[in-house]
């Protein structure tokens, strides 16, 4: 069992709700700052966006961010080496496009992404049926794949979804690029849910997932929440690393406040107050 995974289940089975940040690799020239602040706050997993100048599931904020990247001349290579420099204490999932991971090859792509130190990669334009040799190259460099699962994924393709996946599985809540939303659908809590019948892996919820009480209300069906364009747009705006660590502890401190109790109030999440986090 790889690091990423070994952190997704242990604090899964722990009772704990995963908190998974996302940063664009490259966005200032401190990016890695911003890396050390989310962490620092509490997360359990952190997301680092490889630019890619077609982005076909990013909404607005994450293309400026990644536009934003690219202008500065960032490259997968050197946010590898910037992040491997930087180093982290929680596991790191790389997400990124199929043109990047292919160009060189993926069994040297995944290999330099564990010599950076990320032990989770996502590829979201590379469907299921043809994930193999991916899927391959990751496991031979320890780095889990991640799969994605839509809305209107149909049943067998769920299973193959969370089969295939390693680390965990990531839900996207609706079908739309990713971005903020003023709320959370019900086809998100459906597609959780759903999932989980066809996976041991954990289930995370991301896309729209933006404020404190849409990352508990998310986490009281999923095991967890993907944060990405709620953090970027405040990086793009000028927040500074401090104030984006400020923005994740109060996500953290939303759900360390919720556990005990679900959404409706009913008995819910497992963990004592006060047990120790699974990664710290």
């Amino acid at each position: 069992m790889n690091t990423l995974e070994s952190v997704t289940r242990g604090t899964r089975d722990a009772g704990r709700k995963l908190l998974v940040p996302y940063v664009t690799g490259g966005i200032t020239e401190d990016w890695t700052s911003y890396v050390r602040a989310v962490e620092r706050a509490g997360a359990d997993v952190i997301e680092v966006g490889l630019p890619f100048s077609d982005p076909m599931l990013d909404g607005p904020t994450i293309q400026q961010a990644s536009d934003q990247a690219l202008r500065r001349g960032s490259t997968v290579d050197t946010i590898l080496a910037e992040l491997s420099e930087a180093g982290s204490a929680v596991p790191l999932v790389a997400m990124t496009y199929a043109n990047l991971v292919f160009h060189r090859g993926a069994e040297r792509f995944c290999s330099r992404l564990r010599d950076a130190g990320v032990s989770g990669l996502i590829v979201p334009d590379v469907p299921v049926d043809e994930v193999a040799p991916l899927r391959e190259a990751a496991r031979n460099n320890d780095v889990a794949l991640v799969l994605l699962a839509a809305p209107s994924t149909g049943a067998a393709r769920r299973r193959q979804i969370g089969e295939a996946s390693r680390g965990f599985v990531y839900a996207v809540s609706r079908m739309s690029t990713t971005g903020e939303r003023g709320d959370l659908t019900d086809t998100g809590r459906e597609l959780v849910l759903d999932l989980k019948r066809h996976t041991d892996l954990p289930v995370l919820l991301g896309f729209g997932v933006s404020t404190p009480e849409q990352v508990t209300a998310a986490a009281d069906y999923a095991d967890g929440v993907v944060v990405a364009s709620a953090l970027m747009r405040r990086v793009l705006t000028g927040a500074g690393a401090e104030e984006i660590g400020a923005q994740v502890a109060a996500m953290r401190d939303a759900l360390d406040a919720a556990e005990g109790t679900s959404a409706d109030g009913e008995a819910g999440w497992s963990i004592p107050r006060g047990a120790e986090r699974s990664t710290r």
